[in-house]
C-alpha cells in the first residue's frame, strides 16, 4: 500500500463522500466497515420481503454541493421529493401540521444512495481495534471514534431505539407522512414509510426517545411493548401485525463541532475526521455529513499536496 493511501474507517454517507473527495484529487484511499452493508445509519434493511427505513428518515436540500448530487440521483430515479409538512403530534391534543423544508426519500431505502456512491468500490468488512498504517479517516460517531484514537473535543450521543409496526392497514394513523412527537416519554418521531418510499405500504416506523432507549440498550425487544402502547395512545392504531425492533447506540450527537471536519498530525501520519456531529450550522442531518467528508477528502488531499 502507498504511503499516501488513506484508509477510510466507516461506510457511512460521509466515510463515502470523503473516499470520492480524495479519489477526484487522485489520492489513493480504501474503505472499511464492520457492518454487513455500507450506509451506517441510513439503513435500510429487508423486513417482510420490503426495504424499511430504520436509521436516518429522510434528508433535506440545503448545501449546493450536496443539491448537485441530489439533482443527479433524482435524474436517474434515486430518489424523490417526498413532503415539506409533517404533522405535531401530543397525546390529548388534535394534529398540528407544521411546514418546513422539502424532506426526500428513496425508492429503494436510504442505504441505496451510500451504495450509489460507492457502486464502483470494494469494501473490506473487518472490526478495526487499533490504526491501521498510513493515513486514517475516522468517518464515525466520536464515541466510537474514541476507541481507537483521541478525538478532539468529542461529542456525545444520544440512542435511539427504533421499532417498525406491520399494520394492517394505516386508516388510523392521524398523518399523512411523517410527526414529530412532543411531550411524550417514549416516542420522538415516528414516520409511515409507505409514504416515504411511494408504495403505501402500511409500515409505521417508531423512534424513541433517548431516555426510553436508554432503558433497553442491552435488550432492544424489551422496548416493544412500551412503543407500541405510545403509538397506540397516539394514533388509535390496532394491533400491529408484526413488530422489528433495532438498536441505535450512537444515533443522534448531542452536540456538534463548529468545523465541518479536522485533520491532525500523528506520528508522521494524518489523521482525519467526520461525520453529522462536525455540523458547525444547523442541527445534524445527512446532508451535513456529506459536506463533512466532502470537506475533510479535499483538506487531506490538500495536505499530500495532490
Amino acid at each position: 500500500m502507498s504511503e499516501s493511501t488513506v484508509t477510510v474507517l466507516g461506510a457511512g454517507i460521509s466515510g463515502a463522500a470523503c473516499l470520492l473527495a480524495l479519489r477526484a484529487a487522485g489520492v489513493p484511499a480504501r474503505v472499511l466497515d464492520r457492518g454487513r452493508a455500507p450506509g451506517g445509519r441510513m439503513a435500510s434493511p429487508l423486513l417482510h420481503d420490503r426495504r424499511v427505513d430504520t436509521g436516518a428518515g429522510y434528508f433535506t436540500v440545503r448545501d449546493d454541493g450536496f443539491r448537485a448530487v441530489v439533482d443527479d440521483w433524482s435524474r436517474r430515479g434515486l430518489v424523490h421529493e417526498w413532503t415539506d409538512t409533517f404533522t405535531v403530534l401530543r397525546a390529548g391534543d388534535e394534529p398540528e401540521p407544521k411546514t418546513g423544508p422539502t424532506r426526500w426519500g428513496t425508492p429503494g431505502g436510504l442505504r441505496s444512495l451510500v451504495r450509489d456512491l460507492l457502486r464502483d468500490t470494494p469494501i473490506d468488512r473487518a472490526e478495526v481495534d487499533e490504526l491501521p498504517a498510513g493515513h486514517v479517516v475516522l468517518a464515525m460517531p466520536d464515541p466510537q471514534a474514541s476507541r481507537i484514537a483521541e478525538v478532539p473535543d468529542a461529542v456525545a450521543y444520544d440512542p435511539v431505539i427504533t421499532v417498525v409496526l406491520g399494520l394492517r392497514d394505516a386508516a388510523a394513523v392521524p398523518f399523512p407522512d411523517a410527526a414529530f412527537v412532543q411531550d411524550d416519554p417514549d416516542v420522538d418521531f415516528l414516520a409511515l414509510d409507505g409514504a416515504r418510499r411511494r408504495d403505501g405500504a402500511p409500515v409505521l416506523v417508531a423512534h424513541t426517545t433517548a431516555d426510553r432507549a436508554r432503558r433497553h440498550l442491552d435488550d432492544p425487544d424489551a422496548a416493544i411493548a412500551p412503543v407500541v402502547d405510545a403509538v397506540r395512545r397516539l394514533t388509535d392504531i390496532a394491533p400491529p401485525d408484526w413488530t422489528h425492533a433495532h438498536r441505535w447506540t450512537y444515533a443522534k450527537p448531542s452536540a456538534s463541532h463548529d468545523t465541518s471536519h479536522r485533520v491532525i498530525e500523528q506520528d508522521g501520519r494524518l489523521l482525519g475526521f467526520a461525520g453529522d456531529q462536525w455540523c458547525p450550522e444547523g442541527s445534524p442531518r445527512v446532508e451535513s455529513a456529506w459536506r463533512s467528508g466532502t470537506d475533510l477528502g479535499e483538506a487531506i488531499a490538500a495536505r499530500l499536496g495532490a
